[in-house]
């Protein structure tokens, strides 16, 4: 009887010892993965250019931004655009500034979206169109 408990008592030793072991094992595995090398960033997308093309119906300087109007499937629509220092405005070849822009002008607006607003990148003023001079009917000698 006596050997019947020491070998018992022999077993449970061993199994606890085990399962010590395997414990230890858990929590040094458990940080390894955490420890694997983090994958590099990717580089950041770059935002997606957007444009719009339509009369200029408000210009406000204090806010830096151009309200432009648009037609869609016979509905206008209005864009709100900011400007700032970066963005480039031109007519023809000519460089122009937030100031020469005017309401009533023809734009074509090239701009993305950042922090929830449609910031510039250019704007092109369309020249307005030369009126053509009525003809004058020939004169008889």
């Amino acid at each position: 009887m006596k050997k019947a408990i020491a070998i018992f008592v022999t077993v449970l030793f061993v199994f606890a010892m085990a399962s010590l072991s395997l414990a230890t094992e858990e929590k040094k595995a458990a940080p390894a993965p955490m420890e694997q090398k983090a994958e590099p960033a990717k580089p950041a997308e770059k935002p997606k250019v957007h444009q719009v093309t339509g009369d200029v119906k408000a210009v406000d300087m204090k806010a830096m931004t151009i309200t432009v109007t648009k037609m869609m499937k016979g509905k206008a629509e209005e864009a709100m655009i900011t400007v700032s220092d970066k963005t480039k405005i031109m007519m023809g070849k000519e460089n122009k500034a937030l100031a020469d822009v005017k309401a009533g002008d023809k734009v074509t607006v090239k701009y993305t979206e950042a922090e929830g607003k449609n910031m510039a990148k250019s704007v092109a003023i369309q020249e307005p169109e030369k009126k053509a001079e009525p003809v004058k009917p020939m004169e008889k000698k």
